[in-house]
């Protein structure tokens, strides 16, 4: 019944920009945390980003300063701007819906592939 669906992904070359996107249908996105996880080929899936229902934001070290989150509530929409991409920001990026219990669900995935 709940659902995060993700968009967005495709083929850049590095230095390109994507913006993601992740649809959530649950009732009560406001008070959500949403984060974006990805998983590289071969490697283990890995944080990127969250924003708290609140607006806070936190980054990996290896997307700061080059990608953003943002939200619009009104849409339940959860995005990750992506800036000056590189070969290594390559996988499947993943919409997560957090709930205050630290509970997360899930989306199927938005291939991201950055190469030249």
């Amino acid at each position: 019944q709940v659902q995060l669906v993700e968009s967005g992904g495709g083929l850049v070359q590095p230095g390109e920009s994507l913006r993601l996107s992740c649809a959530d249908s649950g009732s009560s996105f406001i008070f959500y945390g949403m984060g974006w996880y990805r998983q590289a080929p071969g490697k283990q899936r890995e944080f990127v980003a969250f924003i708290s229902s609140g607006g806070s934001t936190n980054y990996a070290d290896s997307v700061k300063g080059r990608f953003a989150i943002s939200r619009d509530n009104a849409k339940k929409m959860v995005y990750l701007q992506m800036n000056s991409l590189k070969p290594e920001d390559t996988g499947v990026y993943y919409c997560t819906r957090q709930l205050a219990t630290g509970q997360r669900y899930w989306g199927q995935g938005t291939q991201v592939t950055v190469s030249s």
